[in-house]
């Protein structure tokens, strides 16, 4: 462990130096692209939130531009989860996942581990470490998620030093009061987040598609937001609905 890096951390006067402590802490486990975010509140819209990256700039305007945060399956993961993700290819499935996967390869973001960070105060982050593992100069020579795995312990580690560090400059908490959904809206959405469709949902629950596509759209204005993903990372988020709540 990087005691040294670690102590360094916790001193750091700025957030641009803070941020580059983080990103040599990053390049001696092997990963060359580091990103830290996080909001004061679960609740706050993720645009919002702290972050400190060293991903690629055409890659971040890309994911803010298209509010990408609404898509991308590691936000989900860490919203509803403690445990950390290794991800690679596989676990990008929808086509909107894999098309955002397929543009974050070409910038060398091919495979990393995700950390959630949640705080006692309620705040909500995530700690992602990525490279390109098939590069030449990379560190990973053979079996990416095994040699990840052994490396958790030290990287959970670093996780818990990022947050006791980087909290200082996090944005106050804001808390977004959760729309009013009707019974039959959440149990829409809750297909929408096992993936169905809205023909699927419409044999499920004996309605017609016009009227799924009905409640997605009152579901869509109350979040105000453009694609059903979108409304499903806030209804998580918000707490409305849970990755427990899936339907078997």
């Amino acid at each position: 462990m990087m005691t040294v890096e670690l102590d360094e951390l916790m001193h750091c006067d700025t957030a641009s130096s803070w941020g580059e402590a983080l990103f040599s802490l990053g390049r001696h486990y092997g990963f060359d692209k580091v990103l830290f975010a996080m909001s004061g509140s679960r609740h706050a819209r993720l645009e919002h939130a702290f972050f400190q990256t060293n991903y690629p700039r055409q890659w971040r305007d890309r994911y803010e531009a298209e509010r990408l945060a609404y898509v991308d399956p590691l936000v989900s993961h860490c919203l509803s989860s403690t445990l950390p993700l290794v991800w690679q290819a596989d676990t990008f499935r929808s086509p909107a996942q894999r098309a955002m996967y397929d543009d974050g390869c070409v910038h060398g973001i091919r495979a990393g581990v995700s950390f959630p960070v949640h705080g006692p105060n309620g705040e909500f982050g995530m700690l992602s470490f990525a490279c390109d593992p098939d590069a030449a100069q990379s560190a990973f020579k053979s079996d990416f998620a095994r040699e990840v795995a052994a490396l958790l312990p030290e990287l959970a580690l670093v996780r818990d030093h990022v947050f006791a560090s980087g909290v200082r400059f996090c944005p106050p908490a804001t808390h977004e009061a959760a729309p009013r959904l009707t019974p039959r809206e959440l149990e829409v959405l809750n297909w929408v987040m096992v993936g169905k469709s809205s023909w699927e949902i419409s044999k499920i629950t004996g309605c017609s598609e016009a009227t799924v596509n009905f409640h997605m759209g009152n579901i869509r204005q109350k979040f105000n937001v453009n694609t059903r993903q979108q409304a499903v990372v806030r209804a998580i988020s918000l707490g409305l609905i849970t990755p427990e709540d899936h339907h078997r």
